[in-house]
């Protein structure tokens, strides 16, 4: 009898949860973004859950969690129960270059998370201050062959999206040049318009406006096309410099064990939202790259994830970077 109780108590058990996840939701949900407001993924992240709100019916609260280069937001919300109404928005630091930077981190990228589906990508750029004796990047290329342990390149601290990124891009192209640190990219791209460092890799986001203004050079965008932000800016595969492709993408997880009917209905309010014209034109306007209907899949953001981590473990440690 113990064991026909213990067997009824289980079916109960999974007929609850299914019920659960076919109700779901039925309360406002949560998004943990791992950066402070204003940055490129809450921005991301408020474009998206705008829209998918409406679908869901709940409202979608975006909850800012910094720290730790986004692992901090990242690592609680792994730890949130899986019942679809904690989920995230993480990025391509977080998901992709996080493990080789910390050696202690509480998550596996590849393992931890039920993927919702990629939200957006934000290119990169190589840019300059206004005033870099090259005019493209083939002289760029060039002064940094002939100058590359006098030149300084600035970065938004250890572990952020111009660090890593412009780590891969001085691998690339071979280059060993001094690397300044700040603790932000505002300070950083302070600096870059004062003529007080040379370059920098960051995210269209948030360069855009400078590189508009002429307060900055930019040399490349590293996508397959141009960017209607920045129509003049070459790709860097036109540029001369093709392999160099790089997006800071923003993608929707959630907590491992997310009943997978939950994952179904985060992930058709997200590609809705991604197929509303209003949604995609607000993404645009910021430089924002809209995935491709197959690329917003969640077994294309696992994909994506296992990939990431595999290019960006060995190119950071091949470079000794590790966060504090």
């Amino acid at each position: 009898m113990k064991k026909i109780a213990l067997a009824l108590t289980a079916v109960l058990g999974l007929a609850a949860s299914g019920a659960q996840a076919q109700n779901y939701p039925t309360r406002p949900i949560t998004m943990i973004v791992p950066f402070a407001a204003g940055g490129p993924t809450d921005v991301v992240a408020r474009i998206v859950t705008d829209h998918m709100s409406r679908t869901l019916g709940q409202q979608i609260v975006i909850e800012n969690v910094a720290g730790a280069g986004g692992t901090t937001g990242i690592t609680r919300a792994a730890q949130s129960q899986p019942d679809g109404y904690t989920i995230m928005m993480g990025h391509m630091g977080t998901h992709g270059a996080a493990p080789a930077l910390y050696p202690n981190l509480r998550y596996d990228p590849t393992k931890d998370f039920a993927p919702i589906g990629l939200a957006a990508g934000t290119p990169i750029l190589i840019v300059a201050r206004k005033d870099f004796p090259a005019k493209d990047l083939k002289g760029f290329l060039d002064h940094m062959k002939a100058n590359g342990d006098k030149v300084n390149m600035a970065h938004a601290g250890v572990g952020s999206v111009s660090h890593s990124t412009g780590i891969l891009f001085n691998s690339i192209i071979g280059a060993k040049p001094t690397m300044v640190a700040y603790r932000g990219t505002g300070p950083a791209l302070n600096d870059l318009m004062a003529n007080t460092v040379d370059y920098m890799t960051d995210q269209i986001v948030n360069v855009a406006p400078q590189i508009q203004g002429g307060n900055i050079k930019a040399y490349a965008i590293a996508t397959p096309e141009r960017s209607p932000a920045l129509p003049d800016v070459p790709t860097t595969k036109e540029a001369g410099l093709g392999d160099y492709q790089v997006s800071a993408w923003n993608a929707v997880f959630a907590p491992k064990g997310t009943p997978p009917d939950v994952v179904a209905k985060l992930n058709d309010a997200l590609v809705k939202a991604l197929s509303d014209e209003n949604t995609r034109k607000r993404l645009q306007d910021l430089g924002g790259v809209i995935p491709a209907p197959e690329e917003r899949t969640p077994e294309s953001l696992q994909k994506l994830v296992e990939s990431e981590v595999a290019r960006w473990t060995p190119v950071l440690q091949a470079a000794g970077a590790k966060a504090e």
